[in-house]
């Protein structure tokens, strides 16, 4: 992780979409950004993406200790970023704190399948992109050195 690569965050939906589905898009765009840059996390966007691992529904389809060894790797190699400026922004507050994460941390793009933020694209000269688009665009990047 270093000061020049971009930074990327990740609305809750790709990484449990990426855990669900293997073969997915928000899989391919976890591992772009993976490769492209840097995740940014917020201890209160951790603790979301845990409460929904934790869900009957997930458990139905992935098992508890793929669950685990994904969010610890995703917590390994993520920034957590301190929210010193908070934001309200989106027609859903709940969202706020993805904002907050990509403000605070100075992020070049966040990734999400959320319309109550992509309808916000570009937030503050931070790029909104849906899973898919990511991909398109940030994966045709060269990997930094």
């Amino acid at each position: 992780m270093s000061a020049d690569r971009p930074r990327f965050v990740l609305d809750t939906v790709v990484p449990v979409s990426a855990a669900l589905f293997s073969a997915s898009t928000p899989r391919r765009a976890v591992t772009v950004a993976r490769m492209q840059g840097d995740l940014l996390l917020s201890t209160a966007l951790f603790r979301e993406l845990r409460d929904v691992f934790s869900r009957p529904k997930i458990d139905r389809n992935v098992p508890v200790e793929a669950r685990i060894e994904f969010l610890l790797e995703l917590e390994r190699t993520s920034l957590f970023v301190p929210i010193r400026e908070t934001v309200q922004a989106c027609r859903d507050p709940k969202d706020d704190r993805v904002l907050e994460v990509a403000v605070n941390g100075r992020a070049a793009c966040i990734v999400s399948g959320d319309d109550d933020l992509l309808v916000l694209h570009p937030f503050r000269g931070i790029l909104i992109l849906s899973p898919a688009a990511f991909v398109e665009r940030v994966g045709l990047l060269p990997s930094p050195q």
